[in-house]
């Protein structure tokens, strides 16, 4: 099993929709664009948001036990994902890769 490296690419903000239907919430998202996770296998890095791991997770899981070439050809690095997390006010663009360090068994 591999380690799989998630670099946050952009964070966006869709504020019309924020004003028309969200209720007023405080900082919703700690992501910073250019942050760097490590995920040892399946396991969560710690300081990445829990939707977005539950977004990604089952691509992390595929990557770090060898899987590629999703959707058949979609990402130039077949050993890669762009992915976002689940929050259509303010969705997280990641780019989830498989490295080639071994995970901690």
């Amino acid at each position: 099993m591999k380690k799989v490296r998630i670099t946050v690419m952009r964070k966006v903000f869709h504020q019309d929709l924020m004003e028309k239907y969200e209720n007023p919430i405080g900082d919703a998202c700690g992501m910073e664009e250019g942050r760097v996770f490590i995920a040892d296998g399946w396991r969560r890095p710690e300081g990445l948001c829990e939707s977005a791991w539950d977004t990604m997770s089952p691509f992390v899981m595929a990557l770090a036990h060898g899987a590629e070439d999703f959707y058949g050809g979609w990402m130039k690095n077949k050993r890669s994902a762009m992915l976002s997390c689940n929050d259509g006010f303010r969705p997280v663009s990641f780019l989830v890769e498989a490295m080639d360090e071994d995970a901690e068994e």
